[in-house]
């Protein structure tokens, strides 16, 4: 995998400064896997003739690597994982803000930078799951439920140290202040039935094997997983209906400040967001066509429908320094 990233860098070096971009061409920085993305650009290209030319890599080498090569970057696009790192990019000035009726009309304004940025492109849940042989739909309620005097010793988590959590945590910070965020988080720790686990799969894994009994992931973790193992005893729980609703993060992108086809670019974004590119952008990995206009994949559907917080994503970002802060304070590992 590193040979791979290392040829796809080496081979986007000599491309960016030894060869022009051609003018149907567009280059994208991208933190998504290249198996998510490849068959939305070859749709795009085989649609409109336009080329896509690609990296990828994680968020923070793209944005240091933004940074570094300032205005002289091939990189037209960038696109990326969570409102956290999207905010961040548009943060340090690497995004510039674009008008779009279209982008406007198809995107849900908190899934959306208000200084239009960056865009959300697909949706995916941090929601609860659970043991269904050892709980019940109706033994659940809310986030903040969790830790109750009823959950001692039985909860899962993620570490705090992945931007999914510290995006939750940074939204409930908006949604209910810092004090009653970090009495939440505290207990959630004093909670635990074992340490933090790495990945989402792991502690969905904990929970179907009985270590714990309900945990937070985000859905698409459980649709791969339910996808490989369909006989684990895991359920999906849509918290805090009654309150704001379910955490939901993005996947999107934005124009880069110094894109050289800055119009190519938005014309790519603008279909991203399109019926038609929807559902390839969002099924491949499970997740939620940002459009409201397109309906999930049918494995998607059959999880529920819920209501999404209706608070700006941008707040994911803004308060995710106080957010790693807090979860220090609450021994969240």
């Amino acid at each position: 995998m590193k040979t791979l990233r290392f040829s796809a860098l080496l081979g986007a070096a000599i491309f960016a400064f030894a060869s022009p971009v051609l003018a149907d061409e567009v280059v994208v920085y991208s933190a998504r896997n290249e198996q998510l993305i490849k068959p939305l650009f070859d749709a795009y290209t085989k649609e409109t003739g336009v080329r896509i030319k690609f990296i990828t890599d994680k968020e923070g080498p793209l944005l240091q690597r933004l940074k570094a090569e300032g205005e002289n970057t091939p990189a037209d696009m960038l696109l990326t994982v969570d409102a956290g790192n999207l905010w961040e990019a548009a943060r340090e000035g690497l995004l510039k803000p674009v008008q779009s009726k279209v982008l406007a009309s198809n995107i849900p304004a908190h899934l959306r930078d208000p200084g239009n940025q960056w865009f959300g492109l697909s949706v995916r849940a941090r929601t609860i799951f659970y043991n269904t042989q050892k709980v019940k739909p109706a033994d659940l309620s809310t986030y903040e439920d969790l830790g109750s005097a009823k959950w001692k010793g039985r909860l899962c988590l993620r570490t705090s140290k992945k931007v999914y959590n510290q995006s939750l945590v940074a939204m409930m910070i908006a949604e209910h202040g810092e004090a009653k965020a970090e009495q939440a988080v505290k207990s959630w720790v004093a909670n635990l039935a074992t340490a933090p686990f790495p990945d989402d799969t792991k502690m969905l894994e904990a929970i179907a094997a009985g270590q714990c009994d309900a945990g937070i992931a985000n859905t698409y973790y459980f649709g791969r997983l339910m996808e490989k193992k369909p006989g684990l005893p895991l359920g999906i729980f849509w918290p805090n209906q009654k309150e704001n609703g379910v955490h939901v993060n993005v996947s999107g992108a934005g124009i880069t400040k110094y894109a050289k086809h800055e119009k190519e670019a938005l014309r790519l974004l603008e279909w991203l967001s399109s019926d038609k590119a929807q559902n390839l952008f969002a099924d491949v990995n499970l997740e939620y066509p940002v459009n409201p206009a397109v309906k999930p994949d049918a494995v998607v559907s059959a999880w529920g429908a819920f209501r999404q917080n209706p608070l700006n994503l941008a707040k994911a970002g803004e308060l995710q320094a106080a957010a790693v802060k807090l979860m220090d304070r609450a021994g969240y590992k």
